[in-house]
């Protein structure tokens, strides 16, 4: 794949969170006897010493795996609540979240490599973590609501503070990222530990200080936002006017103000009166990000709806509907499977949607609805495999997909720790591999390719041979740099361009 210097290559330069197998496999065995240490121990991918190596200069634009944060393999005792659930960078790029099926929340910070320079950073390391769900019980239902975190969305930096959304299947809440590095002491109503004073000992007033101290981070709840969806939560996009967002489940889409927890603005319903009548569900749901009245949002069914909330407040009729065609040719009992969306995402300009499909991503120009303007198979190969990946349920696995900071380059996960990138100018892809073989630093990542059938070469991979419990479902890219964060599993990959 062409980058603006050459081919685009990937390299190891940093690794963080290493537990060796035999103590982590000791430590897993005693602690899952526990359910509660269970929920709430550090995740493998968030511990550990980072180690630093700086990428020297090179001609070509060639790319570091800067982290795997983790390196427990998912044939490995490990726990179900350390797989990682979804992964997304902030507006800048200088901190970086992901959540996890326990309910966490890992905070990373790109590090200034040069106080002098600050434009020059390097590693990510640790800055905050927090439990930010529970798991819960409807009792009505006789439901069990898992903690695992769905979506992660940031807010603009307005302050000091950061402040992020998060979801699991019913619940949104949102998280005020604040640091502290003083503390205040000589209260008069109370004492250092917290006891109040007995007002009659006190016989002069005293004027509270600021006193220094270790810099902490701390992560509070500012807003909680329940009970407004009877089905899973698949989607949280934050609108341009960064006062209200909304959130979708399978049938239904809410508007939100950010201020107000106790009621939501249903936007969107196709729920039928029959619910025998049920032919689609929504997937996946997105703002436009310049034009607040505008979304989008998929389904099931391979159709993306784009909506105009200046027309009516209930979006039911949409403005625009892109839906292509389906060949005949390729027409099976799984056609209808694999068209589901899993995941849309608008373009930085505004211009584009990006779709992924089990097989492809699609890109649509807002201005043409009756086709995609780019299709990229992205593994066509597996089309003779649909039965057996519907035997094992892997079918229907939701691959998520992103922009380049300039959308000229979009990238989607695979199976086999493959991830895959697709340069729209040049027209040329890559097959990638995440995974800790190729973990040395300064290491350039060689392109993967999948041979079909007949004789394979030296460098292939039988499709055959393709391990379908290994893949990269979650996916982000810095917004302003070529940094991009892959989750395979429980390990977590940061990958630099080697130039920079």
């Amino acid at each position: 794949m062409a980058g603006p210097g050459g081919d685009m290559q990937w390299c190891f330069s940093q690794v963080k969170g290493a537990i060796d197998d035999d103590v982590a496999e000791e430590i897993v065995s005693a602690n899952c006897k526990s359910a509660e240490m269970l929920r709430h121990h550090t995740p493998f991918w968030a511990s550990g010493t980072p180690t630093s190596t700086k990428a020297p200069h090179c001609n070509l634009v060639a790319h570091c795996v800067s982290a795997p944060v983790g390196n427990k393999g998912p044939s490995e005792c490990a726990w179900t609540s350390d797989i990682i659930s979804t992964v997304e960078f902030n507006h800048t790029g200088e901190l970086l979240a992901t959540g996890d099926k326990g309910g966490r929340v890992v905070i990373f910070q790109q590090e200034v490599e040069n106080k002098n320079l600050p434009q020059f950073r390097s590693e990510y390391n640790v800055y905050s973590t927090f439990q930010s769900h529970e798991p819960e019980f409807d009792y009505l239902k006789s439901l069990e609501i898992e903690e695992k975190i769905n979506k992660i969305r940031w807010l603009p930096q307005k302050n000091a503070a950061q402040f992020l959304l998060s979801t699991n299947d019913k619940t949104i809440k949102l998280w005020k990222i604040s640091e502290r590095d003083k503390r205040p002491e000589g209260y008069n109503l109370k004492e250092e530990d917290g006891r109040y004073r007995d007002r009659n000992s006190i016989t002069a007033l005293r004027v509270p200080v600021l006193i220094p101290m270790d810099l902490m981070v701390e992560a509070s709840p500012r807003r909680v936002f329940a009970n407004a969806h009877t089905y899973h939560i698949n989607s949280v996009s934050v609108n341009s006017d960064y006062e209200t967002y909304l959130s979708a489940d399978d049938l239904r889409i809410n508007l939100w103000n950010l201020e107000i927890t106790d009621r939501s603005f249903n936007i969107v319903d196709i729920k039928p009166a029959n619910m025998e009548e049920l032919t689609e569900v929504i997937t996946a749901a997105e703002f436009h990000p310049h034009q607040c009245n505008t979304f989008v949002y998929s389904s099931s069914k391979g159709t993306i709806r784009l909506c105009d909330m200046r027309i009516s407040a209930l979006c039911d009729k949409h403005s625009k509907l892109f839906e292509e065609p389906e060949n005949p040719s390729n027409r099976s009992f799984f056609s209808e499977i694999i068209s589901s969306i899993s995941d849309v995402k608008f373009s930085h300009n505004g211009r584009y949607v990006m779709t992924r499909d089990y097989l492809s991503v699609k890109i649509w120009d807002l201005n043409m609805e009756n086709r995609p303007v780019e299709t990229y198979q992205v593994h066509e190969y597996l089309r003779s495999k649909l039965c057996s990946l519907y035997e094992n349920d892997c079918i229907f696995d939701k691959f998520e997909c992103c922009w380049n900071g300039n959308d000229s380059v979009v990238m989607t996960g695979s199976y086999n720790n493959f991830f895959r990138m697709f340069d729209r100018g040049q027209r040329r892809d890559a097959t990638l591999e995440a995974s800790r073989e190729n973990s040395k630093p300064l290491q350039v990542l060689k392109p993967r390719k999948v041979c079909t059938g007949g004789k394979r070469k030296k460098d292939e991979i039988s499709v055959d041979s393709l391990d379908f419990n290994k893949k990269i479902l979650h996916t982000a890219w810095h917004p302003q740099d070529n940094i991009i964060a892959v989750a395979t599993i429980n390990n977590l990959y940061i990958f630099q361009d080697k130039v920079n």
